[in-house]
């Protein structure tokens, strides 16, 4: 296997975005490794697809440590590449990883405890082979643990060298302000939130039942950055369901995180509009979707998943569209409506 020469033109057409109020900026666009990598992939595939990426720009890994399946065996992967073809431009790279659900069996292997954050850190980093991952997540707010506890440990990931940047997923407003908080007052900040994000799912631009505001109006006052998963709303927001039908090698098809009854008429309704606003620009319909979530300037990345080299090199496409006007937001407006497909 020659070892990879990355492109010298790396950084000629991706966008960097500087993350809330850090020193860090991130590609607008980021590989997200959850679905497509792990063993029940082609390890080929895999290798190609995160060194087509780099090459494009997208210098941000993210992971977590149930990502696969099975769990783990994505780091494992991305470890591999990293360890070889990428060796000689870890410095160039963010690689991230989580932990908060459910990793292995028993009372420590979930949650937010400092017990096992810190332990599955190690764990990532092993499987990884890097002495540090640039951020590391509380995956999500666990109410069962003190979140002095999980900031604590989110804390000791940095002030120990095994993460440089520490960064909260799946946390609602009021809770990402108390972690900010309770990190401030330790000296380490928040850089970063990962909420889900879509055209259909929009819940960071609405104030919840018992909060006081919107996910996006807390990061940009505490000067935390924002990178979205599921833009795509798990696939919803393609061209892959227009027609009404499920193909049989499609994620609703597996009807683990999609189900076939997701595809209502509903959906098609609204997608089939959005698809055709977006060929009137030239554009697919996840081209669209990737720049409609990237229009708010408090998103500073999104993530993006690919199965193929192709469908990677179709979604960073997204960023060269026209800019959206004021007319195409307000027909957009009218279809993406937050709820459809769930």
């Amino acid at each position: 296997m020659t070892p990879h020469a990355a492109a010298d033109d790396r950084y000629d057409a991706m966008e960097y975005r500087r993350c809330g109020r850090s020193g860090l900026d991130l590609p607008a666009l980021a590989l997200g490794l959850w679905h497509n990598f792990g063993h029940t992939k082609a390890f080929e595939t895999q290798r190609a697809i995160l060194l087509r990426a780099f090459d494009l720009g997208l210098t941000h890994l993210d992971l977590a440590n149930n990502y696969g399946p099975p769990p783990g065996s994505a780091e494992e992967a991305a470890g591999r590449v990293l360890a070889t073809d990428l060796a000689p431009y870890r410095d160039e790279l963010v690689v991230s990883t989580k932990a908060g659900y459910d990793m292995w069996p028993g009372p420590y292997g979930d949650g937010g405890s400092r017990k096992y954050l810190l332990s599955s850190l190690d764990q990532s980093l092993a499987r990884l082979g890097l002495e540090y991952v640039d951020i590391f997540y509380s995956h999500r707010f666990d109410p069962t643990t003190p979140l002095e506890e999980t900031m604590g440990a989110l804390h000791t990931a940095v002030t120990s060298g095994r993460a440089l940047y520490a960064g909260v997923s799946n946390y609602s407003p009021s809770q990402t302000r108390e972690a900010a908080r309770i990190l401030a007052d330790l000296g380490t900040p928040l850089l970063i939130h990962q909420p889900s994000y879509s055209m259909f799912n929009r819940h960071v631009e609405q104030v919840a039942d018992g909060e006081t505001e919107t996910l996006l109006d807390a990061v940009e006052d505490l000067g935390v950055g924002t990178i979205v998963f599921s833009p795509l709303q798990q696939g919803l927001l393609t061209g892959r369901y227009l027609t009404g039908e499920i193909p049989a090698d499609s994620r609703a098809a597996v009807g683990h995180f999609l189900t076939p009854e997701r595809i209502s008429g509903t959906y098609l309704e609204r997608a089939r509009a959005l698809a055709a606003i977006a060929e009137q620009r030239g554009q697919g319909l996840a081209q669209l979707a990737l720049q409609w979530v990237l229009r708010d300037r408090r998103v500073t990345s999104a993530l993006i998943g690919a199965s193929s080299v192709g469908q990677l090199e179709d979604n960073v496409a997204a960023l060269q569209g026209p800019p959206l006007t004021d007319e195409e937001l307000a027909a957009i407006e009218e279809h993406a409506v937050d709820g459809t497909g769930r």
